[in-house]
């Protein structure tokens, strides 16, 4: 049997730059980046296929035409579209290479100290919809840098710098440290029911248990324009969800 091929749709995109060979996206939260079992439309792909015409098909795949990395569903923020197989293996090399520069910011359980985050991210042997952290070298090997921006007694602002990015890692890492992500469905939901116990805070702990999507959002991405020849830097600031979020934490 042959792949379905993505159908192009008119789903409007938050552009913050175009030319002929890339595009770089603001991407909302809740859009999936391609077709997948669950979730056939309604993609990024879709919209990309529409906003670009044909010339996208076939770029590094029949169902993920022009991608080069993902966000997680839930996660909003900056990505950066090939629209040619030339910048599509190019950029996928930087991607490897790690010498793409990416930063995030989540508002997370807890007040993390600043830190740097390592270990290797394999499939959960049980839950292949998860992945899992391990410092025994099974898998690919993770780092995240870490940086609190602000504090709000039982959660934090914090800056996530990607010197790797596999699946999952920021929701994985941060889980690992007793911090885990606002709203993440899969990581940490048995870590917050301690900060239920903080009455002074108890306000605070319902508006974030209550937040609906994970707050992570992908701020930055820099990387080398292999056509133009120059490095390339785009930011995306936090979108109204975790602002109106970080407001109710600022409020009570």
């Amino acid at each position: 049997p042959n792949e379905a091929e993505p159908l192009p749709e008119n789903i409007k995109l938050d552009i913050l730059y175009e030319d002929e060979f890339i595009i770089v996206i603001n991407k909302k939260s809740g859009m999936v980046v391609h077709p997948a079992p669950g979730s056939p439309n309604g993609t990024l792909v879709n919209a990309l296929l529409y906003h670009c015409g044909e010339n996208l098909k076939g770029i590094g795949g029949i169902k993920r035409p022009g991608i080069v990395h993902r966000l997680d569903k839930n996660t909003s923020g900056v990505m950066v579209i090939a629209k040619n197989n030339f910048t599509h293996i190019n950029l996928a090399e930087q991607f490897k290479l790690h010498t793409i520069t990416r930063k995030y910011q989540a508002i997370t359980w807890g007040v993390p100290s600043n830190q740097t985050i390592e270990g290797y991210i394999e499939r959960h042997k049980v839950n292949r919809k998860k992945m899992s952290l391990n410092k025994l070298q099974k898998g690919k090997f993770s780092k995240t840098k870490i940086k609190v921006i602000k504090s709000f007694q039982n959660s934090s602002l914090i800056e996530c710098i990607l010197d790797t990015g596999r699946t999952h890692q920021i929701r994985l890492h941060l889980t690992s440290i007793n911090s885990p992500v606002v709203g993440d469905e899969i990581y940490g939901k048995n870590k917050i029911n301690k900060f239920s116990l903080d009455r002074k805070n108890f306000n605070k702990f319902l508006i974030l248990k209550n937040f609906p999507r994970q707050a992570l959002h992908a701020t930055h991405l820099g990387f080398y324009h292999p056509t133009l020849k120059k490095n390339m830097e785009f930011n995306a600031k936090l979108p109204e969800d975790m602002s109106n979020l970080l407001d109710l934490l600022l409020k009570y």
